[in-house]
């Protein structure tokens, strides 16, 4: 795995819905942390499409001006489009690929609140980071609690012997974007 070059601008990626969900602050956070990423200097990897939370991310990270690395699988370009002819935009023949190329092109990772494929996006990282094959930041944007069953299911598969208490110390749960935000920036700016 290369990496990170430290003369580049560090690359976040984010994990969220391709769908708004039915919170209004959903969106709000999606917004927020786009911006933020360019407010920062750090460009973005994402999902590639241009619908719901994933859109919403790229579309707020180019108007503030970062650079934003959309990364889809073939079978979901005609249905997802792109956010714009600013994107860069590499095309898979999987989902497989795109979540391989994800992880090696971030320097970290911000979840927001998405469906099953968030949930997939997120346990990949997790699991790759307990393994021991990257020691990216994984920060969890927990916007008004929806995040709330996912740190309880991780206490509990500890609670039942499945896992050790170290999986905690994977990721951080942050209360809204703005404690991700704070987070992100002292993770990875000197």
């Amino acid at each position: 795995m290369a990496k990170p070059d430290p003369a580049k601008r560090p690359a976040i990626c984010v994990f969220c819905g391709s769908s708004f969900g039915n919170n209004p602050r959903f969106r709000d956070a999606a917004r927020q942390v786009g911006s933020d990423i360019a407010g920062l200097g750090f460009s973005l990897v994402f999902g590639g499409g241009g619908l719901g939370l994933m859109g919403d991310v790229a579309a707020a990270a180019l108007a503030g001006g970062a650079e934003a690395q959309g990364i889809i699988p073939a079978f979901l370009k005609d249905l997802e489009g792109v956010v714009s002819a600013e994107e860069k935009l590499i095309v898979t023949p999987h989902i497989q690929e795109r979540k391989a190329l994800m992880l090696d092109m971030s320097d970290a990772f911000v979840v927001l609140p998405g469906g099953l494929g968030t949930f997939d996006e997120f346990f990949e990282v997790a699991t790759e980071a307990q393994l021991g094959v990257h020691k990216k930041p994984i920060i969890v944007v927990n916007v008004d609690g929806y995040f709330n069953a996912l740190d309880s299911m991780l206490h509990s598969i500890i609670a039942a012997g499945f896992a050790k208490p170290m999986v905690l110390e994977l990721y951080h749960l942050a209360d809204g974007p703005d404690a991700a935000l704070k987070l992100l920036e002292g993770l990875l700016k000197p």
